[in-house]
């Protein structure tokens, strides 16, 4: 999607109002579409983006769904010549559970349509069980989200870890622009954008994300040159520093740099080009 991830232009999407629906395979066409949803339009996730689903996997889901709807997860397995990698991603990230099942329920469903060549000869096949799994947390949401579409609906990965960055004074982007000039502020996010401009004299910008914003940070030649490799390789920061404001833009000139546990999944920067 150019020069941002999908993930940060979707979320940037939001944050000015815009309504965006996740992958539905009762509804979900192969492009991401606009729906009318009480009377506004809604921007619907396509199956396309889907990790390893084929084109020509979505385009015959669609295709028999317009012949006939889906009565369940396994009549959807039985009409459409899905993998059972994918058929467990679309399990995973939940576009399976509007048929009825939680994430992990679907999980179960299919692997006990599908289950494997080690398990394949059994005579045994039983009628089909309940699933004993219990249902994901929101951070396992959040990493099945990233890992099977590379987006999430779900909360932004720092606002499950609002309370903790609170207590340390960390600021939310929203609120910079509400602070004072020259003040010492912390600010932490997801690093989505590097830059180190040719003409900046070594300066490095960083451009971190929260749930609430995008916090632009300045790294002086000093400070690259000690924590080069945190800056470089990690994918969540913690920043503090000095609160700049001029001529309406806010930054921050980084004094201190520290990574943040990283999370189990990790959406791409955009870096140095």
């Amino acid at each position: 999607m150019g020069f941002y991830h999908s993930a940060t232009v979707v979320n940037d999407a939001r944050r000015h109002g815009v309504r965006v629906l996740p992958v539905d395979v009762t509804r979900s066409d192969w492009p991401c579409t606009l729906e009318r949803r009480d009377d506004a339009w809604v921007v619907r996730l396509g199956l396309r983006v889907v990790k390893g689903l084929r084109e020509r996997a979505g385009q015959a889901l669609v295709t028999a769904r317009a012949t006939r709807v889906f009565a369940s997860a396994r009549d959807l397995a039985a009409r459409v010549g899905l993998t059972r990698e994918e058929m467990a991603t679309l399990a995973t990230i939940g576009a399976l559970s509007p048929l009825g099942g939680t994430r992990r329920a679907n999980l179960w469903t299919v692997a006990e349509q599908d289950p494997g060549p080690l398990f394949a000869a059994s005579d045994d096949k039983g009628p089909s069980s309940e699933s004993p799994l219990r249902e994901m947390s929101a951070d396992e949401r959040l990493t099945a989200d990233y890992a099977g579409t590379g987006v999430t609906l779900g909360p932004h990965p720092m606002a499950l870890r609002r309370a903790a960055l609170a207590a340390r004074g960390v600021t939310r982007a929203i609120d910079l622009a509400r602070g004072d000039d020259g003040a010492r502020v912390r600010v932490a996010g997801s690093v989505i954008v590097r830059q180190r401009p040719g003409t900046a004299k070594g300066f490095v910008f960083l451009s971190l994300e929260d749930e609430t914003g995008i916090a632009n940070v300045i790294v002086t030649p000093g400070l690259f040159a000690r924590r080069r490799l945190p800056l470089v390789s990690e994918p969540f920061l913690l920043v503090e520093g000095i609160l700049q404001m001029q001529d309406g833009v806010v930054s921050v000139r980084a004094g201190r740099v520290e990574p943040l546990p990283r999370l189990a999944h990790v959406v791409p920067s955009h870096d140095f080009g």
